[in-house]
């Protein structure tokens, strides 16, 4: 049976998130202890007292160190993935499970990456929206349409019938509206602090790429699916460039789906928190099973599931 890892994006986090497996598992708990990122990752996924975990650059750090200790959990148990992906930040967990990057290196990257992303985003007055049941082509016209007024760009091709569109909030505005004359069913205003992967936050890539240069990037132990692409790195590809690029262009989710089935794998597992990736799996490609993984329980359910195979 072929196994992807599918990592979580933000968006997903939650006070509390990884509680119990800190208290389970030693792997988990020296992720978590072993990283520099100037706050304390355990206070803030589990309790949050300051009400930081949804700032992005709290946020990032704290689900990419979750992300970390469940993939050495799921690796001291023999579970190993044949192919790895992630939306958005997930992209760094997924380059962490396949040896790109040690834990330490990926939530230390995660945290400056959710800085830049902050720091690009700053005094933007920004929006991004949710588009439901329009086709890609027909939403880019929406946008074309809007771009007199500023920058909008679909952000995110999630799956069949769910696109996110950002850019500066009066030409995301303008572009839902357009979409809504054109046959979408419903947008949603999403509550974010930035454009993400769109064009506005090239600042946020100009500082990732010399931060890229102080750091040794391992070899990949398996292929990785890559958010700009929809699919693995081809020749001329480098990571350090497909992750400069990621976070100021499109995230291709759906498609990174349907190569995963191309790929013949058989089940999805979705490192949490949340459940959202699944979703998009099943409206996807609904043959392909998943399991999603958050709690000690979940685990020893994938455990018992994957027995059976």
């Amino acid at each position: 049976m072929k196994l992807a890892f599918l990592y979580a994006g933000q968006g997903s986090q939650h006070p509390g998130m990884g509680a119990d497996l800190y208290e389970a598992y030693p792997e988990f708990r020296a992720v978590l202890d072993g990283a520099d990122v100037g706050f304390d990752l355990k206070t803030v996924s589990f309790t949050d007292p300051d009400g930081v975990l949804n700032q992005t650059q709290y946020t990032q750090p704290c689900m990419v160190a979750f992300a970390a200790g469940m993939t050495a959990i799921l690796a001291n148990k023999g579970i190993h993935p044949d192919y790895a992906a992630g939306l958005s930040l997930g992209e760094y967990s997924a380059l962490e499970a396949a040896g790109v990057f040690t834990a330490r290196q990926a939530v230390e990257l995660a945290a400056f990456r959710g800085k830049a992303m902050a720091e690009a985003a700053a005094g933007v007055p920004c929006g991004m929206s949710a588009v439901l049941g329009l086709d890609r082509d027909t939403l880019r016209q929406a946008c074309e349409e809007a771009s007199d007024v500023g920058v909008v760009e679909i952000a995110n091709y999630n799956c069949p019938g769910q696109l996110v569109i950002g850019g500066h909030k009066a030409a995301v505005d303008k572009a839902a509206a357009r979409a809504k004359e054109l046959g979408a069913k419903r947008c949603l205003p999403l509550k974010v602090s930035g454009p993400f992967h769109t064009s506005l936050l090239a600042p946020a890539g100009d500082a990732l790429r010399e931060k890229f240069t102080q750091i040794t990037f391992g070899e990949m132990k398996f292929p990785v699916l890559f958010n700009c692409l929809g699919h693995e790195m081809g020749e001329g590809d480098t990571i350090p460039a497909l992750l400069e690029r990621q976070v100021q262009s499109s995230v291709y989710m759906e498609d990174t789906i349907r190569r995963l089935a191309e790929l013949g794998v058989d089940m999805i597992v979705e490192i949490g928190p949340g459940k959202v990736l699944s979703g998009f799996v099943k409206k996807t490609v609904p043959t392909i099973k998943t399991c999603a993984v958050e709690t000690c329980a979940d685990i020893d359910a994938l455990c018992e599931a994957l027995k059976g195979e």
